[in-house]
C-alpha cells in the first residue's frame, strides 16, 4: 500500500510539473439545429472526455488550451457527430455549431458523470443516475442508490452493500444471480456463467454514475436477460490535473478515506482512486477494504482510441450466515450479536480492461473490449446447530430454549470455504447506419468468447479457533462460452421505430471432482447449453419530449456449473431459467419534469429456486421451480419548482414506486408436514398461487432537493418497503405454527420453527437526511447525514440462515476538497 501511494503522488508530481505552466482559454458557444439551440448534447475536446453539456438554450462552455488549435467534438442521442476545429483567433467570439437530426440512439458518452440525450429511442424502462444525483443521495453503500429506482428490490446482508442483493421485478434478489452487473460493460460476477454470485460489489464511491437498464435493450448483454442489467460507470480522465479527497466518519466505528485525482497531457489522461473503507459495528459486521483502481486513455487519432483499467481490491471482515432466532430478535436486545465472532472473509480481486474505440466518420463504429480478472474468496465459518443435544458442541449457545429451534448452539469445528475464480473474454461489437427506402437503418452485432475457471475446497477444522484444517471437498469447475447478438433498429420517420434483434448463447461447462467428502475420486462430467433469445420493441414518438415504447424479449439465465452437474458426476439436464418479458410504457420529458411510466408482464416457464447456503438452502442440489408469472407497474418521475422561486435557488421533488404481483403459476407440491409415525404419509401442499419469497407488493421512493447558489443543500429522502415472504410456503406468524405442530403428535409442520429463516418480513420505512455546504472558491465542503432518522426497527433478511435486523439511525460527517 505504501508503494502504492507513493507511485501515485509522483504521478501526481509529474502532472502538475507538466500542466502548471499552461494556460487555458474558455471557448463559447452555440450548439443549433435548423437554427434552434439543442439542448443536452455534449460539447467536448476531442481526445478526451472533458467538456460540458449545453443548456436548455443550446450554450456551452468549455475551457481550452491557449493559443493552440483544437478540435470539439459534438456528440448528442438522435443527433449525428460533429468534428470542428476551432484557431486561437476564434476563441473569444461565440461560436454556432450546427447537428443535423440522427433519430438514432448512437454511443451515448459520459460527461462529468452525465449522460447524454433522452432514451427516447431505446425499446424498454431505463433509468440512468448521474454524478449529481449520487453526490446529493451520499449513499454510505451502493444499495441506497438501487433502493430508489423503481422495479428493484434491494435486500440488506450487512448494512455496508458489500455483498449486492438485488431483486428486479419480484426475482429472487439473493446475490443479485439474476442480474447482469457490469463496470464499464465488463462483468463483475465471480464467473458470469458458472457463478453469477456478487460476493464482490463494485464500491459506489468511485462511481461517477449508474445505468440501470430493464427492457428489450438488455438482449445486447448477457448471458442473464430476465432481471435486467446494472452498469457500473467510472469517470474518464479530466483535460487537467484535478481531483478530490474525502473523509467520512460516522458512528458505529464507520470511516471513509479516498482520494481521486487525474489529469490530461497531449493525448494521454489517466485517472487514479484510492479508497479505504471500515466500520467496527456494521450490526454484528466488522470489516475494512482497500480499493485501488485506475483508468488510462489515449487518442491515436481523430478516430481512434483506448482505454486501460486497473483495479485491486482487498477485503477483510467477519461476515457470516447465522443470524437471529426469531425469539432472539423479539427479545430487542441481541441486533448486534456476534454470534461467531471468529467467522472470516477474505475477498482479494484484480483486473485489467482493454476497451478500443474506431469510429470511421462514415456511420461506422467498432469497440473491442477485453479483459480479464481473478477473484479469491475464503470464507471460514463455525459450524453451528439449533439441537441442544447435538454432538461436538463447544458450550457456549444464544438464544431462547422454550422454542423450538429458538437457540442457537455453537460447535467446536469450523468450515473453510475457499474459492478461486479465473475469468478473461473479448467483445468486439459493430454499429452500422444506413439508408433503406428512405428509411434510415442502424444495425448492431457483436461476439464474445469468455472462459471462466473455478478452483473451490471445503477445509473442515477439528477445532472452531483453527484457521486450517482437513481437505473434505475439491472440486474445479471450467466454462467455455461463445455468444453472439445481431439487432436492427428501423426509423420509419422521425416518430415510429421498430427495434429487432437476437441473441445466441453457446456454453460448455465441465466439472473435475478430485476430493469428496474426505475421499479421493476422480469424477469428470460435462454439461452444454445452447439458447436464442430473441427481442424486439417499437418506439411512436409524439414530439421529441413524449414518447411510448412496448417491447418483448426472452428472459435466459443459464444454471450454476455445480447446480447443472451433480457431486456424483452426473449431467442433471438443468433447465435454464427462461421467461417472456413484456414492455409497454411511456416517457415525458417538459421543461425539466420528467416521468416514465411502465407496466409489465414477466411469465417463466422455469425459474430456478435458490439452494445456495446463501440463500437459505443447503448448499448443493437444485430445483426447477417451476411457472411463475410477475406483473406490475413502475413509476418514476421529477418535479422542478425552480420556475417560482427565485434564480439563486433550486428546488425539485423526485419519487418512484413500484407495484408487483409475483406468484407461483402452475402445480407444485411442497413438504407441508412430516408423518411421526408408519399409519400416516407425509403431506404436501400445493403452492400454485403462493407469491415468490422476497418479492415485495409495493416499494415508494420520494425526496425532496432543496439547494442554493451559494453552495448550502438539503434533503429529505423516504423508502417504503412492503411486507415480503421468504419461503415458498408463505409462512405469515411462526409461533402459529408451532401452536398447531404442538396440538398435533402425528405430524411434525414444516413451518413450525423458530430459527429465524422463515416467516414474514413485516412492512418498513427508512427516512434519511442530509445537509451539505460546498464553497467554490476553496473547493472545500462538508456534509452531515443522518440514515434512518426515525431509528425504525425492522428485519431486514433471514437469510443466509437467520434474521439480519436492519441498521438503526446512523449519524455522519463528510469534508472534502476539491482542487
Amino acid at each position: 500500500m505504501g508503494k502504492v501511494f507513493k507511485i501515485s503522488i509522483l504521478f501526481l508530481m509529474i502532472g502538475f510539473k507538466s500542466y502548471s505552466f499552461e494556460s487555458y482559454n474558455a471557448v463559447k458557444g452555440i450548439v443549433t439545429n435548423s437554427g434552434k439551440g439543442v439542448p443536452y448534447v455534449a460539447v467536448y475536446l476531442n481526445g478526451t472526455n472533458n467538456g460540458s453539456i449545453t443548456d436548455a438554450d443550446g450554450n456551452f462552455s468549455i475551457d481550452v488550451p491557449a493559443n493552440a488549435e483544437v478540435v470539439l467534438s459534438v456528440k448528442g442521442l438522435g443527433y449525428k457527430s460533429v468534428y470542428k476545429k476551432v484557431n486561437p483567433d476564434d476563441f473569444n467570439s461565440n461560436i454556432q455549431i450546427d447537428i443535423g437530426e440522427d433519430y438514432l440512439l448512437l454511443e451515448q458518452v459520459v460527461i462529468s458523470g452525465s449522460r447524454v440525450g433522452i432514451l427516447r429511442f431505446l425499446p424498454g424502462s431505463a433509468k440512468i443516475v448521474s454524478q449529481r444525483e449520487l453526490d446529493i443521495t451520499s449513499p454510505i453503500s451502493g444499495n441506497e442508490v438501487f433502493r430508489n429506482v423503481p422495479g428493484i428490490n434491494v435486500v440488506e446482508e450487512e448494512g455496508a452493500g458489500l455483498r449486492l442483493n438485488v431483486g428486479i421485478r419480484g426475482l429472487d434478489p439473493d446475490k443479485s444471480r439474476n442480474v447482469l452487473i457490469l463496470e464499464d460493460g465488463i462483468p463483475v460476477a465471480l464467473a458470469p456463467y458458472g457463478e453469477p454470485e456478487m460476493y464482490y460489489t463494485p464500491s459506489i464511491d468511485r462511481m461517477s454514475g449508474v445505468e440501470i437498464l430493464k427492457g428489450n435493450g438488455s438482449i445486447l448483454f448477457g448471458p442473464q436477460t430476465i432481471g435486467g442489467v446494472i452498469n457500473y460507470l467510472t469517470a474518464d480522465a479530466p483535460s487537467e490535473l484535478e481531483g478530490k479527497a474525502s473523509l467520512w466518519a460516522g458512528d458505529k466505528g464507520f470511516y471513509n478515506a479516498k482520494i481521486n485525482f487525474g489529469n490530461t497531457i497531449d493525448n494521454f489522461g489517466y485517472t487514479l482512486n484510492l479508497q479505504r473503507k471500515q466500520a467496527e459495528n456494521f450490526g454484528p459486521t466488522e470489516f475494512l477494504f482497500h480499493d485501488i483502481n485506475s483508468k488510462f486513455i489515449t487518442s491515436f487519432s481523430e478516430k481512434s482510441s483506448a482505454i486501460i483499467k486497473l483495479g485491486y481490491y482487498n477485503e477483510n471482515s467477519n461476515s457470516t450466515y447465522v443470524g437471529l432466532t426469531q425469539p432472539m430478535f423479539d427479545s430487542g436486545i441481541m441486533d448486534d450479536l456476534r454470534i461467531a465472532p471468529e467467522d472470516n472473509l477474505n475477498i482479494k480481486r484484480y483486473s485489467v480492461g482493454l476497451i478500443h474505440k474506431y469510429n470511421s466518420g462514415d456511420n461506422l463504429q467498432i469497440n473491442t473490449t477485453a479483459f480479464a480478472y481473478t477473484t479469491e474468496r475464503n470464507w471460514k465459518r463455525q459450524d453451528f446447530t439449533n439441537n441442544a443435544s447435538a454432538s461436538n458442541l463447544t458450550g457456549i449457545w444464544h438464544g431462547f430454549e422454550d422454542e423450538p429451534d429458538g437457540a442457537i448452539y455453537m460447535r467446536n469445528s469450523t468450515g473453510h470455504r475457499n474459492r478461486k475464480f479465473e475469468v478473461a473474454g473479448i467483445e468486439p461489437r459493430l454499429s452500422y447506419q444506413f439508408n433503406v427506402a428512405n428509411m434510415i437503418s442502424k444495425t448492431d452485432a457483436g461476439v464474445r468468447f469468455l472462459h471462466e475457471k473455478a478452483y473451490e475446497q471445503r477445509i473442515d477444522g477439528t477445532n472452531a479457533l483453527y484457521s486450517s484444517g482437513n481437505l473434505r471437498d475439491d472440486e474445479i469447475r471450467i466454462g467455455n462460452t461463445a455468444s453472439g447478438f445481431l439487432q436492427n433498429m428501423l426509423l420509419f420517420n422521425e416518430k415510429l421505430s421498430f427495434t429487432a434483434g437476437v441473441r445466441s448463447e453457446n456454453i460448455w461447462y465441465e466439472r473435475e471432482i478430485m476430493r469428496r467428502n474426505f475421499k479421493d475420486t476422480l469424477l469428470t462430467a460435462n454439461s452444454s447449453v445452447f439458447a436464442l433469445i430473441p427481442g424486439a420493441g417499437i418506439n411512436y414518438n409524439i414530439s421529441k419530449n413524449i414518447g411510448f415504447f412496448t417491447g418483448i424479449h426472452r428472459g435466459f439465465a443459464p444454471p450454476r456449473i455445480k447446480d447443472a452437474i451433480s457431486n456424483e458426476g452426473q449431467d442433471l439436464q438443468l433447465d435454464a431459467e427462461k421467461s417472456w418479458n413484456f414492455e409497454l410504457g411511456t416517457r415525458i420529458n417538459i421543461k425539466g419534469f420528467a416521468l416514465e411510466y411502465t407496466l409489465f408482464h414477466m411469465d417463466f416457464s422455469n425459474q430456478v429456486i435458490p439452494v445456495s447456503e446463501s440463500s437459505g438452502g443447503l448448499g448443493s442440489g437444485y430445483i426447477n421451480g417451476g411457472e411463475t408469472l410477475h406483473k406490475g407497474m413502475e413509476l418514476s418521475l421529477l418535479i422542478p419548482f425552480d420556475y417560482w422561486l427565485p434564480e439563486n435557488w433550486s428546488v425539485n421533488a423526485i419519487g418512484s414506486a413500484t407495484y408487483t404481483d409475483s406468484r407461483f403459476s402452475s402445480d407444485r407440491y411442497v413438504l407441508y408436514k412430516k408423518s411421526q409415525n408408519t399409519n400416516s404419509p407425509d403431506e404436501y401442499i400445493n403452492v400454485n398461487g403462493n407469491k415468490t419469497p422476497y418479492a415485495p407488493d409495493l416499494t415508494i421512493f420520494g425526496a425532496l432537493n432543496i439547494e442554493h447558489s451559494l453552495g448550502f443543500g438539503f434533503r429529505l429522502s423516504s423508502n417504503y418497503i412492503g411486507k415480503q415472504y421468504t419461503d415458498v410456503l408463505n409462512t405469515d406468524d411462526v409461533y402459529h405454527w408451532i401452536q398447531v405442530d404442538n396440538n398435533d403428535e402425528d405430524y411434525k409442520y414444516v413451518q413450525a420453527t423458530a430459527n429465524g429463516r422463515i416467516g414474514l418480513l413485516e412492512a418498513y420505512n427508512i427516512i434519511n437526511a442530509s445537509v451539505w455546504y460546498n464553497h467554490a472558491k476553496t473547493g472545500l465542503g462538508i456534509n452531515i447525514g443522518v440514515k434512518n432518522l426515525t431509528d425504525e426497527r425492522y428485519i431486514a433478511t433471514r437469510r443466509p440462515q437467520g434474521i439480519r435486523a436492519g441498521l438503526p439511525r446512523m449519524i455522519t460527517a463528510r469534508i472534502s476538497y476539491s482542487f
